[in-house]
């Protein structure tokens, strides 16, 4: 019996938690909250962005996003500017310090994955190397395709 069909979604989901768990609580560069993290990441990824951008991107409100924000530029990890499209806009942007952080914390969360990927049998780990690629491409087009 394919494996996929002894698992059911419950089970896939579970695992798919404890391994997103334990791979964001091995990131401890910077001290930043999990949102913290997300937002550098996608800075970093995207490049920068309006606040109501990222506050939508990341499911928070606009307030919450302001503060956030804030305490990020406090820490010199992000910058504000102007938007030069709309000047009542305000652009965040990652600063070389957050870029620094952010991939140190991407290091550290690779190492945790490495770790466990590493206690594998060897199928296991070949199957891991082609099953989360392909997640990440399917997610990757959904994610263009919300954006069309």
């Amino acid at each position: 019996m394919d494996p996929v069909d002894e698992a059911s979604g419950e089970d896939l989901i579970t695992a798919v938690e404890h391994l997103v768990r334990h791979v964001r609580r091995s990131a401890t560069a910077g001290g930043l909250s999990t949102t913290a993290s997300a937002v550098l990441a996608r800075l970093d990824r995207e490049g920068p962005q309006r606040l109501t951008e990222l506050a939508r991107a990341e499911a928070a409100s606009q307030p919450n996003m302001t503060q956030l924000v804030t305490r990020l530029e406090r820490a010199g990890l992000v910058s504000r500017a102007a938007d030069h499209s709309d000047g009542r806009g305000v652009l965040v942007a990652i600063t070389p310090t957050g870029l620094e952080v952010c991939r140190q914390r991407r290091a550290e969360r690779a190492r945790a994955l490495q770790e466990l990927i590493a206690r594998l049998t060897g199928p296991e780990q070949r199957a891991v190397g082609v099953a989360l690629p392909a997640l990440a491409r399917v997610i990757e087009l959904q994610d263009r395709r919300a954006r069309s």
